[in-house]
């Protein structure tokens, strides 16, 4: 059985990998999957083979083959490498991988991913959660596989991929600065059971130790707050424009008018202020790992 086969040693079908379809309102997404898609039938097609033959090599059904052509599926890294190496491409179908993982993500999500890579401030709030920003793939996984209704198997390893790209903000060069503020009962969650937790708690103090970073706690026992509505995000960029939302404010949508952003950094402002100062909030989640609290 190959690697990309099924565990019963059919071909796979789009039952099989769920999630990996393309969104047609995605113009960019669907333009490289369908020039992937292209490439992969004009070799195929001068390798000599049929759809269905070159599928069954593959491990995959010639439906499968025909959509992955004509852009309709998302392939997956496994599929390319495979098809690079029937139809002896010299690595060029593999590579095409560097193209369709930037789309293989959802259209918001690389958007929001985009505004954070520009920004030079970025200052966040979640009032429910750890932020995205700083979870592990374990803690992601946890909270997707929470959901309900439940996502399928294949749409929770997207969406945790989604969110680990987006950790790359870490690594710019220049880095932006960045600043959070979480709530303690966030941090007292043992979401994906102690292990996940206590892994989590180690990749707060992680990052809350880097130069570029800031992390605060807010602590339960404290007055109302301007974020008890929700998440509050701000992001600055180097040409001096801003874009900023609210679960609590302008709908829940990302904002740039003036007026409105000075009402966000005021609150969020005004949360920083009411947390605990970066020094003790990193002691404070020494003390959770240490059973301290």
């Amino acid at each position: 059985m190959t690697a990309v086969e099924t565990e019963t040693g059919q071909l796979k079908t789009e039952a099989d990998e769920p999630g990996w379809e393309v969104d047609p309102d995605d113009e960019w997404g669907v333009a490289v999957i369908t020039t992937v898609g292209r490439q992969l039938k004009l070799r195929r097609e001068a390798a000599g083979m049929r759809a269905a033959d070159f599928g069954r090599v593959v491990g995959y059904g010639e439906d499968m083959v025909y959509k992955i052509e004509g852009g309709k599926r998302i392939p997956r890294q496994e599929f390319l490498d495979k098809a690079d190496e029937v139809l002896n491409a010299g690595g060029l179908i593999a590579a095409a991988w560097e193209d369709v993982k930037k789309v293989r993500y959802p259209k918001t999500v690389r958007a929001l991913g985009k505004l954070e890579g520009k920004a030079v401030e970025i200052g966040v709030y979640v009032c429910n959660s750890i932020s995205g920003l700083l979870q592990t793939p374990e803690h992601a996984r946890a909270l997707f596989q929470a959901a309900q209704p439940s996502y399928a198997p294949d749409d929770v390893e997207r969406m945790v991929g989604a969110r680990m790209e987006r950790r790359s903000v870490f690594e710019g060069d220049p880095a932006p600065s960045i600043s959070f503020v979480l709530e303690e009962a966030t941090l007292q969650r043992e979401v994906g059971g102690t292990m996940v937790w206590r892994q989590q708690l180690e990749r707060l103090l992680e990052v809350g130790r880097l130069h570029h970073v800031t992390l605060q706690v807010m602590p339960t026992k404290t007055e109302a707050h301007p974020g008890v509505d929700g998440r509050i995000e701000v992001l600055k960029f180097a040409d001096g424009t801003a874009v900023g939302r609210s679960d609590g404010a302008f709908n829940g949508r990302p904002t740039s008018e003036p007026k409105q952003l000075r009402i966000l950094e005021l609150r969020y402002g005004t949360i920083r202020a009411q947390a605990l100062s970066p020094r003790e909030s990193l002691a404070f989640i020494e003390q959770l790992l240490l059973g301290e609290t």
